[in-house]
C-alpha cells in the first residue's frame, strides 16, 4: 500500500518554473514506478512523465519533453517533477501516481494523490 500527497503548485506566470513533489508513505516505494498526469477542466486526464523504480529511465509525454524533468529520490520516499517554461496550456491538476509497471495511461497505475492546482497565466 502506497499513499501519495503532492505539493508545490500555485500561480505563475507564463515562461516561468515550478517544482511539485509527491511524498509516499509505505515502504515500498521504491518498487513502484512513479508518475505525473495532469488534467485540465473539461478534458481528461494525461500522462505527463514517468520514471523506472531505480530512476535509470525516464518517459515524458510529447508536450512536455524538453520543458519538464521528473526525478525521484528513494531514500526520502519523494519524487519530483521540475516543470520549466511553462504554458497557459499546462494549466491543470497534477496528479502523481504510482504503478507497478511503465505506462502512459490512468488504468496503468494503482495509487493516486488528490492533486495539487498549477495555473500558469499569460
Amino acid at each position: 500500500q502506497v499513499q501519495l500527497v503532492e505539493s508545490g503548485g500555485g500561480l505563475v506566470q507564463a515562461g516561468g518554473s515550478l517544482r511539485l513533489s509527491c511524498a509516499a508513505s509505505g515502504r515500498t516505494f521504491s518498487r513502484y514506478v512513479m508518475g505525473w498526469f495532469r488534467q485540465a477542466p473539461g478534458k481528461e486526464r494525461e500522462f505527463v512523465a514517468a520514471i523506472t523504480w531505480t530512476g535509470g529511465r525516464t518517459y515524458y509525454g510529447d508536450s512536455v519533453k524538453g520543458r519538464f524533468t521528473i526525478s525521484r529520490d528513494n531514500a526520502k520516499n519523494t519524487v519530483y517533477l521540475q516543470m520549466s517554461s511553462l504554458q497557459p496550456e499546462d494549466t491543470g491538476e497534477y496528479y502523481c501516481a504510482g504503478g507497478i509497471n511503465y505506462g502512459v495511461r490512468v488504468s496503468d497505475y494503482d495509487y493516486w494523490g488528490q492533486g495539487t492546482q498549477v495555473t500558469v497565466s499569460s
